[in-house]
């Protein structure tokens, strides 16, 4: 009885979950544990051969001054953009849950640059910068004014202005979720109880929202830690080098400069530095959840 009950429970998993389980392993699986397999090599990324070198990439990585660099500048722009992306999201979702006028067109307005891919995303604010806010500035000063994109500085500030436009609009879908799930009655009572506005806001409704900004937060850590399309196509690196982060340096290890086997023990370190700072963030905010 019992084998054929399990004999049932076997059969259910494959008609149903058995062909996203394969594709997840073909996917996922099978290439990450090959790309660990590869760290261990110095394959170029073409030739037949895989000549094992051991552990000798991970030494050359951790050793190889341009990636820590890269990944500097990553941790700079992620820092910086992550908490401009929840500020801006958190303060649209507020807007757009007032009961204003159209508020349900300024949700999918907002919304919209997410649905843009990322690298015609660069290309058009590439043109922007380069050429609508050149025109403007050297109209008021009346003179040519450099792009903002020929600056090492200013490279890094529309690396940021641009993942923020792109990504805060998804977010604020996740803080408009969390606005409405705080239930009317709750801040009522806040009120009655002398509280005003804004005190409801800080004391009642953020707290009662924390998972929504744990799920906002890791998700635009993640995205800013691994981006690569905006910054292939905005800034390519550029001027000298200096807006290069650190997915785009694996990319150019791995494939403009033949070394996969580098390129791949350095994405690995990416991913565990990425990973690390994103369940670090969860683990924090689910403690603070509970206890909320």
């Amino acid at each position: 009885m019992k084998q054929n009950t399990l004999s049932y429970k076997v059969k259910q998993y494959l008609m149903f979950a058995g062909p996203g389980t394969i594709l997840f392993l073909a996917v996922v699986i099978i290439p990450f544990l090959y790309g660990l397999y590869l760290t261990l090599t110095s394959w170029d990324g073409v030739s037949a051969v895989k000549p094992f070198v051991g552990f000798d990439n991970f030494a050359a990585a951790f050793s190889d001054v341009d990636y820590w660099h890269a990944m500097g500048r990553t941790v700079i722009y992620s820092a910086i953009s992550v908490v401009l992306i929840n500020v801006v999201a958190f303060a649209l979702a507020y807007l757009v849950t007032k009961g204003i006028k159209g508020q349900n067109f300024f949700r999918a307005g907002f919304f919209v640059p997410n649905l843009i891919g990322g690298i015609v995303l660069g290309y058009i604010w590439k043109f922007v910068f380069n050429r609508a806010f050149v025109a403007i500035a050297s109209a008021i000063s009346g003179g040519s004014a450099p792009s903002l994109l020929s600056t090492t500085n200013g490279a890094m500030f529309c690396l940021i202005l641009v993942s923020v436009w792109q990504y805060a609009g998804y977010m604020m879908l996740i803080y408009v979720a969390g606005f409405m799930s705080v239930s009317a009655d709750v801040k009522e009572a806040a009120m009655i109880d002398g509280c005003n506005s804004s005190q409801a806001m800080w004391n009642v409704t953020i707290p009662l929202m924390r998972a929504s900004f744990v799920q906002c937060i890791f998700l635009s850590i993640t995205r800013c830690f691994v981006v690569y399309d905006v910054n292939l196509s905005l800034t390519n690196g550029e001027p000298f080098n200096s807006s290069v982060m650190a997915a785009m340096h694996v990319y150019n290890q791995a494939f403009t400069y033949k070394n996969y086997g580098l390129g791949q023990a350095e994405a690995l370190i990416l991913f565990i530095v990425c990973a690390v700072v994103g369940v670090t963030q969860v683990m924090i905010g689910k403690r603070g959840e509970v206890a909320a």
